[in-house]
């Protein structure tokens, strides 16, 4: 167990517990934060990270344990509260409002008064303020702008501002690079080293396990409740991470197996849409393609042009060499192309159904009879998938909704697994999903590709795009801007593509 850096730390929690109803999440959690340090915070999903970080930020009360902020006892009956004391929370789920203007955004709740006349608010400063806020974070966005119209990555850094004007004296950033662009990703790790000199602390979730080598100084390892270990950040490896997260040695996590390459399966030829520039492609029977880019680049819209979610202005898709009109998702099932795209919650399932509807709704007509839902039919075919993927609680009637994101991401791809897609876009595969889950969805690609299916991954995980794929294409402003062969791929070379660059050659003098 590696101790806090400072005698006394900014933030001692002790002997944390909590229980839902009959389950008990946490059993007594010591948690320590050193002030100007960032702690990592790893676990699965359903480790309990979450409730931890709840309780600490206000939003649900412990049952037992005590929370103390520089030496002093707290407690904390709502997020108001955990905020005036110098919390700030940065949720994976952004909670950004996308009507209001980014300074809205930033000062909500807090909005400055005008002085002499505090029931009108002082745009000027407002306004004035919000910009300063994003210089401080190098973002080139005008404080003026509707939310709504940002990217997401933009979004997560407004709130990241919003986090830095309340002055916090600590930070929760859960999962805040998912969405981040490398360069995007070093700003933030930029500004996070400036916050830890400026005394100001990090608790740090990810995933991401290179990351909290990183970044982070030391790493707390939460398992079913209960804390692991205590280590050195710096020196304890990701395999030693990822053991301790899950209790087991796990395989390798990606699970890379050679597969004889078949047919051509799917070709894209001069392919346009508003946002996408004479695209053209081809991937075959057992392939796994591997698309990579920075965020905007068309990855997605790419994605949402062949499964038809997005109109095409020109150019032609071929299936199993046949030229075919794919103008709608519907179409695109009835010739075998699925869709996990990248954002599960919104896209992938319906939550508030249970796991054998979403399951279903990709081809309903398996489990109807003359029109009627055939129920039965419906819960043996998802019983079947759900145990077949280790869906956790392997429970048809589950709801979606009620599950770990990873076992979430499960269930979406049990839809197209259902649907009989022979050709399966995954769009972010394990964004958001914890290192257990995330090898497992690993080894179902695999296994997929292995049975003859064709599988496009889209990634902005480096090694997890280049660890799957047996061929890679970069796209960079809406065009296919590189190709590299699987003995070729290198981060290096995928950077340089996705900037619009030419890799250097080896040996190349430039």
């Amino acid at each position: 167990m590696v101790a806090s850096s400072t005698p006394q730390p900014l933030l001692r929690m002790e002997g944390i517990t909590k229980s839902f109803g009959n389950v008990q999440v946490l059993h007594g959690v010591d948690l320590e934060v050193g002030r100007g340090e960032v702690l990592g915070l790893l676990g699965e999903n359903g480790a309990g990270k979450s409730t931890l970080l709840n309780i600490l930020n206000g939003v649900l009360q412990r049952d037992t344990g005590a929370i103390h902020l520089d030496g002093e006892p707290v407690e904390f009956a709502g997020p108001k509260q955990a905020q005036d004391a110098g919390l700030a929370f940065i949720h994976q789920e952004l909670s950004v409002l996308p009507y209001l203007t980014v300074a809205e955004n930033i000062f909500i709740g807090r909005l400055p008064r005008r002085k002499g006349a505090p029931w009108l608010v002082d745009w000027a400063a407002c306004y004035r303020q919000a910009g300063e806020i994003l210089e401080r974070l190098a973002v080139k966005i005008d404080p003026r702008t509707i939310v709504g119209r940002l990217g997401t990555a933009e979004q997560e850094l407004v709130e990241i501002a919003k986090a830095l004007s309340m002055n916090a004296r600590i930070i929760t950033m859960d999962e805040p690079t998912a969405s981040l662009t490398e360069a995007e990703i070093e700003r933030l790790f930029t500004l996070m080293r400036a916050l830890k000199a400026d005394g100001v602390s990090v608790l740090y979730v990810s995933h991401r396990l290179h990351e909290v080598a990183e970044i982070c100084d030391r790493a707390t390892i939460l398992r079913d409740g209960k804390i692991v270990n205590t280590v050195d950040a710096k020196t304890t490896s990701s395999h030693t991470l990822a053991t301790m997260m899950v209790g087991r040695e796990l395989s390798e996590l990606f699970p890379k197996t050679e597969h004889e390459r078949g047919r051509e399966t799917l070709r894209v030829s001069n392919l346009s849409t508003v946002k996408l520039k004479d695209v053209s492609l081809s991937a075959h029977q057992g392939e796994i393609l591997g698309i990579a880019g920075l965020v905007g680049s068309g990855r997605t819209e790419l994605a949402r042009a062949i499964f038809g979610a997005d109109p095409i202005t020109a150019g032609e898709i071929f299936v199993e060499g046949e030229k075919v009109t794919v103008d709608s998702p519907g179409t695109a099932i009835r010739h075998g192309i699925g869709l996990v795209p990248e954002d599960r919650k919104l896209q992938g399932a319906v939550l508030s159904m249970s796991n054998a509807h979403n399951i279903s709704l990709a081809c309903m007509s398996k489990v109807s009879r003359l029109g009627q839902l055939d129920r039965g039919a419906e819960k043996q075919a998802a019983k079947k998938l759900v145990a077949d993927l280790q869906v956790f609680p392997p429970r048809a009637e589950q709801e979606t909704g009620r599950l770990s994101g990873g076992n979430q991401q499960k269930v979406v791809l049990a839809k197209w697994l259902f649907a009989g897609s022979k050709i399966l876009i995954v769009d972010e595969p394990t964004r958001g999903v914890d290192v257990g889950a995330r090898a497992a969805i690993h080894g179902l690609l695999n296994d997929l590709a292995g049975q003859g299916a064709t599988i496009i991954i889209i990634s902005s995980d480096l090694p997890e795009v280049m660890g799957m794929s047996d061929r890679i294409l970069v796209m960079h402003e809406g065009r296919i801007s590189g190709e590299l062969a699987r003995k070729d791929f290198s981060e290096e070379a995928i950077v340089m593509y996705a900037s619009g660059l030419e890799p250097i050659k080896e040996g190349s003098n430039a």
